[in-house]
Order: structure tokens, then sequence, then C-alpha cells
């Protein structure tokens, strides 16, 4: 049986960049407590580092702590705080700088360029409209930035919603829009969304903020999944970028599997599909190991 692993399977730049920050981190705090180092500061992180709950939980084994929301966060005196690659809004840098803790700021190089175009647009009076999952931790930090006024939007139903007339769009002299998305959103459904909202009668300047990399993930695993009689897709449950990545191999290949683990896949289920050829692909926050354990398996029992 052939088995096709995306090439684009797994930690992105931004992700991997923050995951070893904060194991590093924590290996030269073990170390100064091995040496017998006093005060040596807790090491958090704001929210979970990634959306990957044996990541998380290795941390966790390691002496890292998950602040998990900003009133924790104030109530911290002492420590170091590193802030994930999903970034967030400009009231957590305030609550650091004012309780004096000390942080490294991991924020996702394309996603910080989102924080500072909305700011920018609108602090220039533009009304900012963000195209996203309004509960996911990156849209959260991009709104912190974004002032006062500002939408978002994840449907077709909520875009033309918008375009029946916003309250605080009536001034025709005050129209002008600035939309951007977030960085894992599905690139089809944003240039739809877009197209919606571009038939108002308001100025609109569109940014799209889509990650290059989560572009060449989502089509390389369409690409994949159209070639194969199942297709596996591995990441947390919680992962944005994982969720979409299911939905499009979903529509190009009925058998699409997603799991977050090996001990989710069942093997006698592919094999009484007589499965020919499987893909792989995974979201951007699962690790390696966890891919290629995946990967060994599916080759040695078929």
């Amino acid at each position: 049986m052939e088995v096709k692993l995306a090439k684009t399977a797994g930690f992105c730049f931004g992700v991997k960049r923050a995951v070893d920050t904060v194991y590093e981190q924590a290996r030269q705090r073990k170390e100064r407590l091995d040496a017998g180092e006093e005060n040596v500061p807790d090491i958090y992180t704001f929210g979970p580092v990634i959306h990957n709950e044996e990541v998380v939980k290795d941390l966790e084994k390691k002496g890292v702590k998950v602040l998990r929301s900003e009133e924790e966060l104030m109530e911290l005196w002492e420590g170091h705080v590193i802030i994930r690659s999903h970034g967030v809004g400009k009231t957590v840098y305030d609550i650091l700088e004012k309780n004096n803790i000390g942080y490294t700021d991991m924020t996702c190089p394309f996603v910080k360029k989102i924080h500072d175009i909305v700011k920018r647009e609108s602090e220039a009076g533009k009304y900012i409209i963000i195209i996203g999952n309004p509960e996911h931790p990156e849209v959260k930090g991009i709104r912190g930035w974004a002032g006062n006024r500002v939408s978002v939007i994840e449907s077709e139903a909520e875009a033309r919603e918008f375009c029946l007339g916003n309250t605080e769009l009536k001034d025709e002299s005050d129209n002008k829009i600035c939309i951007v998305s977030q960085t894992t959103f599905n690139y089809n459904k944003f240039k739809y969304l877009v197209e919606i909202l571009m038939k108002t009668r308001y100025d609109i300047s569109v940014l799209n903020t889509i990650c290059n990399a989560t572009k060449e993930r989502q089509t390389e695993a369409e690409h994949i999944a159209n070639e194969v009689d199942a297709m596996i897709v591995i990441g947390d449950k919680h992962s944005s970028n994982t969720q979409k990545l299911f939905e499009i191999c979903k529509k190009a290949c009925e058998n699409t599997y997603y799991i977050q683990t090996l001990d989710d896949l069942n093997m006698n289920q592919l094999k009484l599909k007589s499965v020919e050829a499987v893909g792989i692909t995974a979201g951007a926050s699962t690790p390696n190991n966890i891919i290629e354990e995946v990967q060994n398996n599916v080759r040695l029992n078929f």
C-alpha cells in the first residue's frame, strides 16, 4: 500500500519557534535549580503554547505553568511569562508592565504584522473587520489592537447581516473599512466572504493576511486527498488550522479521519475499506514524533 505524507505536515515556523523557546527556558530553569540557585522565577505561558495536549502536558512535567486568563495574569507578581505564537491584545502587555513581570514575546511575526495593521488603520479612523473565528485566541488578540469599532465575521450569514447595515457606519463621511483575516482561515472561504462584503456601499480595503504556510498546507492536503482512498489528518481537536484541513480533505476524500494521536486511529476500519493508498497530513501544532509514529504504523500494518 502507498502512503503519501504531506511535505507541509507539522509545526509551522511560528509554532516551532515558540515551542523551542519554552523548552529551552524550561531547560535553563532546571539547570539553575539543580545548581542550587535560589529565587529562580517560575515559567508561565499565557494560554497553552500550542493547541496540542501532548506538548502542553510534557511542558507541565517540566515545570511550565499555563495562565488561562487576564484575571490570572493580574494576580501574578513574580515569574516569567512567555507570550505564545497566537499573540495577545494590548491589555496583556499593559498588565505585564504594570506588575513588572518579565516576559518573552513569541508572537508569530505574521500575527504581529496584523496587530500593527489593525492598530494603524483603526487610529486612521477605519472600521476593522476580522474574518475568522471569534473564539480563537489569535482573533481575540488581533481584536485587542483594533480599537472599539471592530467586527469579527466567520460565516456567510454574518457577512450578509453586516451588509444590511451597521449602526456604526451610518455616516457617509465615515464609511471606510479595513478587512484582515485570521492567519489560518480557509483561503477560498475568505475570498467568498470578501466578495459579499465588497457589494456594500462602503469604501473597503482588503488585506489578505492568511499565512502562506497555511495556504500551502491546505492546497497540498487537498491535492493528496484527491489522489488517495483514505486520508488521515493529525492534530489537536482544538486546533483551528487542523479543523480546516479536515474539512478540506473530507470534501475531496470521504474516508478522511481526524486523529490526535495513533491511539485514535482504527487500523481495522481502514483495512475493511480496501484501502490501497493513504494520505497523511497534520496541523501546524502537531509534533513530528506523532506524525512519524502514525506514518510508521500505517506502513507496518498494510
